[in-house]
């Protein structure tokens, strides 16, 4: 493993602190151990020669599909207003937030 691949506690804690997450002093250990491996077999993928090799985008060869958008009335406003938890004749009913 390259030498700027080594990780650590603090490390951890940076990237557990930018996702948001809490770490245990312990998991922080496992975590730097875990990271360090998958950052070594970066260094093994860096051997592969990959000369003359175009980069690949997609592993499929396809075409994006469209269709016309086209309006049509599945439901009626009544069945719509049915669901609603409180309704009057034509709106919905939510409580108001200042």
């Amino acid at each position: 493993m390259s030498e700027e691949a080594k990780i650590g506690p603090q490390e951890v804690r940076h990237m557990a602190e930018l996702s948001r997450l809490e770490v245990s002093s312990e998991e922080e250990g496992t975590f730097a151990s875990q990271f360090a491996e998958i950052l070594g077999y970066m260094d093994v993928l860096q051997e592969v020669d990959v000369r003359g090799i175009e980069p690949l985008y997609s592993p499929v060869s396809h075409e994006a599909w469209t269709r016309e958008d086209q309006a049509k009335a599945v439901r009626s406003h009544a069945e719509i207003l049915a669901n609603a938890p409180k309704a009057d004749e034509q709106y919905f009913i939510v409580p108001k937030i200042v």
